[in-house]
C-alpha cells in the first residue's frame, strides 16, 4: 500500500462456560452401569452440537489485507497521494540542482576570489545547504502526514462498514485476520471478506445509500 498499514481489528473472545451439577437418580442396579451414562454422553453431545452450531454461525471473520487492497477507495486515494508526495519531492529536487549549480559555480571561480569573497561565499553556501536540509525534513514529515491521513480514511471507512455489516447481520463479533497468524484456520463460510468487500464498494461507488 501506500505504506497503508492497517492495525488489525482486535477482538476479544469470550468463551461460554457450561457448569453442570450432578444428578442422582436411583435406577435399578442394571440400568445404573449401561442407562445413566448412555444418557449423560446423550446431553454432553446434545450440548456439544448446539454450542458447536452458534459458534461456527457467529465467529466469522475478514481479511483486512485484501479489503484494503480491492477497496475502489484505495486506488484513488493511492494515486491523490502519490500526485502530492511527487509534487513536494518535487520542490525539493529543483531546490537542490540550484544549489549543486552554485555550488559548482564557486569550485569553479574561487581560484579569482579573495581571501574575504572566499569567507562570504563559504558561509552562503553552507547556509543555503542548512536551509535545505531543513526544508527537505518538513516536506518529509509532510508526506508522511499526508501518508496517514490517507490511510487512515480508508481504514475508517472499512471499519464503519464492517460495523454496519456486523450490525446488520446480528453478528456477535468479526475477527479481522492481517496474516500475522492470529487465525489459524477457519471454513470458506466464515470468511466474509468477499461479500463485504463488494458492499464496502458498491456503497462508495454509490450504488446504495
Amino acid at each position: 500500500m501506500m505504506d497503508f498499514f492497517c492495525k488489525p481489528y482486535s477482538y476479544k473472545k469470550v468463551d461460554a462456560l457450561f457448569n453442570f451439577i450432578p444428578v442422582i437418580i436411583n435406577y435399578p442396579l442394571s440400568m445404573n452401569k449401561i442407562s445413566l451414562p448412555l444418557s449423560v454422553i446423550a446431553i454432553l453431545l446434545c450440548v456439544f452440537t448446539i454450542f458447536n452450531m452458534q459458534s461456527s454461525s457467529e465467529q466469522v471473520y475478514v481479511d483486512v489485507n485484501k479489503l484494503i487492497e480491492g477497496y475502489d477507495r484505495t486506488k484513488n486515494v493511492r494515486a491523490e497521494f502519490e500526485t502530492k508526495a511527487k509534487t513536494l519531492n518535487a520542490n525539493v529536487d529543483s531546490l537542490m540542482v540550484d544549489w549543486q549549480k552554485e555550488l559548482k559555480a564557486y569550485e569553479k571561480e574561487r581560484s579569482k576570489m579573495t581571501q574575504k569573497e572566499l569567507e562570504l561565499k563559504q558561509q552562503l553556501l553552507n547556509n543555503k545547504q542548512q536551509q535545505l536540509n531543513n526544508y527537505q525534513q518538513v516536506i518529509q514529515k509532510q508526506i508522511q502526514e499526508e501518508d496517514q491521513k490517507a490511510s487512515q480514511t480508508v481504514v475508517n471507512d472499512i471499519n464503519d462498514y464492517v460495523k454496519y455489516y456486523g450490525k446488520k447481520h446480528n453478528y456477535k463479533i468479526i475477527f479481522g485476520a492481517s496474516g500475522a497468524g492470529n487465525i489459524m484456520y477457519a471454513n470458506d463460510g466464515a470468511d466474509l471478506t468477499k461479500v463485504i468487500l463488494e458492499g464496502l464498494n458498491a456503497k462508495y461507488n454509490g450504488k446504495v445509500e
